[in-house]
């Protein structure tokens, strides 16, 4: 892979690292539905509500991150965030007998991964700005290939057992936790980035935060309501895959890993798929807004194939056109972020965050309740209603950073 051998070392084993960590990721996440309706023997309404409550965590989290990542300093926020996550992922095995605890220490799970989402991101903008923007699709890529391996595993082992997949998830994620550890103490946390004269790393020097600057900061809404927001109705619609078509899988009499092979797709695509993503790039979509836009119309598009057909095949194909609106958005919102507000990213991918997180929370409630009442042609419905009003809002985004302009790239 040639163009991986222009990248720095330390570049080529941040990549490693998060390849592992999405792999390990990916053994859960996709089954979190399956295990409360199938294992628990819980309603799909159920499922709904604890996706709901872990996302609600993920909010909280995001909007964590991006405000205390100068005020204790990325080592403090990463390190910490990921081996707290790591802790309770080891506890969810023996507490989910108890429906209480379990569904609390999911909240918690979501919380701790997502507190270090925006600071993962924040410090790769921060640390690499000079080609932030191809940092940020090759890592996006070499998550996504951990994907891959992880969802091709994650059918078979659920078939083993759900908590195995449980400790794998907590074994990868302390892993993460510990490369963080030697990678940011050999590089020196408290040393200057390329964000004007700021130390964005030493947690001694909070001066990006004052009193009053976060109100500030919330009433640029042009920088992050609009994206925010149509984040949050793709998230919403894309509750469809978990709290709809995987139960219709199921029920269908198809095993799990039918439904961890379209995962497993999604994952290789993001790979084998990024010359024709970037030929749309080139084409149609030069600016982070306009992927942003063309992003939502591939979901749209996928959303409407599950509404007409209800079939195997239909979901592989939906699955294909959301894979490129995925490959489109992902690197897409942070990129924006860090070239348009400087030292304040931590903030605004926070907010950004936690306001897209929204979708997350109440889509899969949502989903469950219409799946319970009719199935997946409902969900489909509300899925396709969803991606025409997420398209409407990038749309928006795209129109008003016309007039915009970026934010102080320090606090001078």
């Amino acid at each position: 892979m040639n163009w991986l051998r222009s990248y720095p070392r330390e570049i080529q084993v941040f990549l490693l690292a998060s390849l592992i960590s999405a792999a390990g990721g990916s053994l859960m996440w996709p089954l979190t539905t399956l295990y409360v309706y199938q294992e628990l023997g819980r309603t799909m309404t159920d499922a709904g509500f604890v996706v709901l409550l872990q996302s609600l965590g993920g909010i909280g989290g995001q909007l964590l991150g991006g405000t205390l990542y100068h005020r204790l300093g990325v080592k403090k926020l990463i390190v910490g965030s990921l081996s707290l996550n790591a802790l309770c992922l080891f506890a969810l095995p023996f507490v989910s007998q108890n429906w209480h605890l379990y569904m609390i220490t999911m909240i918690f799970v979501g919380l701790f991964n997502a507190m270090s989402l925006p600071a993962i991101q924040a410090f790769i903008g921060f640390r690499f700005a000079d080609r932030r923007g191809q940092l940020f699709n090759i890592v996006y890529v070499a998550n996504n290939i951990g994907v891959a391996l992880g969802t091709a595993l994650c059918g078979v082992l659920a078939d083993i057992s759900y908590h195995l997949t449980f400790v794998l998830n907590g074994v990868s994620c302390a892993l993460f936790a510990g490369f963080f550890f030697v990678y940011l103490t050999k590089i020196g946390e408290g040393e200057r980035t390329h964000v004007q004269e700021e130390d964005v790393h030493n947690p001694g020097r909070p001066q990006v935060h004052t009193e009053k600057r976060p109100l500030w900061l919330l009433s640029q809404v042009r920088v992050y309501l609009y994206m925010g927001i149509g984040s949050l109705f793709l998230w919403l619609g894309n509750s469809i895959w978990n709290t709809g078509v995987s139960p219709f899988i199921v029920s269908s009499g198809m095993l799990i890993s039918y439904y961890s092979l379209l995962w497993t797709l999604n994952g290789v695509l993001i790979f084998a798929g990024q010359p024709f993503v970037n030929f749309i790039r080139r084409v149609a979509a030069r600016t982070a807004e306009a992927q942003m836009t063309a992003s939502a119309l591939f979901y749209l598009f996928g959303y409407i194939v599950i509404l007409g057909f209800h079939n195997y095949p239909a979901m592989i194909v939906a699955m294909i056109l959301i894979t490129f609106g995925e490959m489109l958005l992902s690197p897409a919102i942070p990129s924006y972020v860090s070239e348009k507000t400087g030292l304040y990213a931590p903030f605004y991918l926070g907010v950004a965050g936690g306001i897209g997180a929204v979708g997350r929370v109440i889509g899969p409630y949502i989903m469950g309740v219409f799946y319970d009442a009719g199935g997946l042609h409902p969900v489909a419905w509300v899925a396709v209603l969803a991606g025409i009003l997420s398209l409407a809002f990038f749309m928006l985004h795209h129109y008003v950073q016309r007039k915009a302009v970026s934010l102080p790239q320090s606090s001078s």
